[in-house]
């Protein structure tokens, strides 16, 4: 079986090297004349996707680029400490990344795997055969395979060609900011993430490798904004924005005072895609972002992405198309659903206004300690394995 794989990102190095250990030739094809290695910010893939990465040989690779982030500590904007989380295994924590990182590490082990990495191949459309299907690229070329895979993200031309009339992402409501300030001047503890729910806005903020201060927030817009656009406003206006958005929140307001435009990620429109309604054809499937893409709040886009690559290796490994296809969408359509449910109502507590956020303060280290528990809350989602031997059935 040969499978042609869209999307170079994240998922289509990691759905070609699970491919790979299940005995499925794969080949990328990316849309962008280079690896995307120089746009992005954090990325934090959490435990259990650090487990699924070592199912296929990644989970070292990935420790080595990223940081382990050992502990969530909730603030408010007054700087008063809510509660902290501790990660629920200590030998498997949740991995901050730089997406660049992580995009140059997946690409070099899947060279080093020789799979094959073709660039400036952006698709346009796919058409099946009797025992097969034919990709149709920009440039007039074309490849033929026995499936396809698009991993070509939250707006995936694969996922049109399957169901062109089914629902696109959807705008969160969100546009995402980050950047770093020099020093630590807020004594920050290496392996600690801090997350401060201010009167009218939300940031996160944790110690980078170099010692500084990194941060990120989402800004609540009407309208989306595309990364594009937003950078065309200019950092320095977006800044003069968050800074009177924020106020007087703390830390807020002191980390946005030392950030400067030089030191400044602006990212846009922040999207999420329901699980779409079609996630495969007779030799066409949807993997990762193309198929579900949760609320960032979530901090699961990635993980998430990463189980289903290796779950549809598995699938393809022990039956044929469109079978395997069947089987996958059965074995991750109901999590990743739930996993979406869970980052729909963290977004609305990003934007709760001043009435939530005083109650929030009231009341949030005390269900912190009697209800939110992190075994109930977390064990679900990071503590589950795929168990690779197992053989799938149709």
């Amino acid at each position: 079986m040969k499978a042609l794989i869209i999307g170079g990102g994240v998922t289509g190095p990691v759905t070609a090297l699970a491919l790979r250990r299940a005995g499925v030739e794969a080949e990328i094809f990316e849309a962008y004349a280079d690896n995307p290695d120089n746009a992005g910010g954090w990325l934090m893939i959490a435990p259990n996707g650090v487990t699924a990465l070592g199912l296929v040989g990644l989970a070292e690779d990935l420790r080595r680029v990223g940081r382990p982030n050992r502990r969530m500590v909730m603030t408010d904007g007054s700087g008063k400490r809510l509660g902290a989380f501790g990660e629920l295994d200590e030998n498997n924590p949740s991995q901050l990344v730089l997406r660049p990182d992580l995009y140059r590490m997946l690409a070099r082990r899947a060279t080093e795997a020789g799979i094959k990495i073709h660039h400036n191949r952006r698709l346009v459309d796919a058409t099946e055969t009797a025992d097969g299907v034919v990709a149709h690229f920009a440039d007039g070329s074309t490849a033929t395979g026995d499936v396809l895979i698009g991993a070509d993200g939250v707006h995936s031309t694969v996922r049109k060609v399957i169901d062109p009339d089914g629902p696109g992402p959807r705008y969160t409501g969100l546009l995402g900011f980050g950047g770093s300030v020099p020093g630590n001047d807020f004594n920050l503890v290496e392996g600690e993430f801090y997350f401060a729910q201010g009167k009218r806005g939300f940031l996160g903020y944790a110690l980078t490798a170099d010692g500084d201060t990194g941060w990120f927030t989402n800004v609540p817009s009407a309208e989306p904004i595309t990364g594009d656009q937003a950078r065309r406003i200019g950092a320095a206006e977006w800044l003069r924005r968050m800074r009177e958005l924020y106020g007087d929140d703390y830390p807020a307001h002191d980390i946005l005072k030392a950030a400067t435009p030089e030191g400044m990620l602006v990212l846009g429109a922040m999207h999420i895609m329901p699980s779409a309604r079609t996630w495969h054809s007779d030799r066409m499937v949807l993997v990762g972002d193309a198929a579900h893409v949760p609320s960032n709040s979530t901090g699961q886009g990635a993980s998430m992405a990463i189980e289903s690559a290796v779950q549809l290796a598995r699938c393809l490994r022990d039956l044929p198309a469109p079978q395997a296809f069947q089987a996958y969408e059965k074995l991750r359509r109901t999590r990743v659903e739930k996993v979406a449910e869970a980052g729909e109502r963290t977004n609305q507590d990003k934007v709760n206004g001043r009435v939530g956020h005083a109650i929030t303060s009231l009341l949030a280290p005390v269900a912190m300690k009697l209800f939110m528990k992190p075994e109930k809350m977390f064990g679900w989602l990071h503590r589950y394995e795929i168990d690779w031997d197992e053989r799938v059935a149709a």
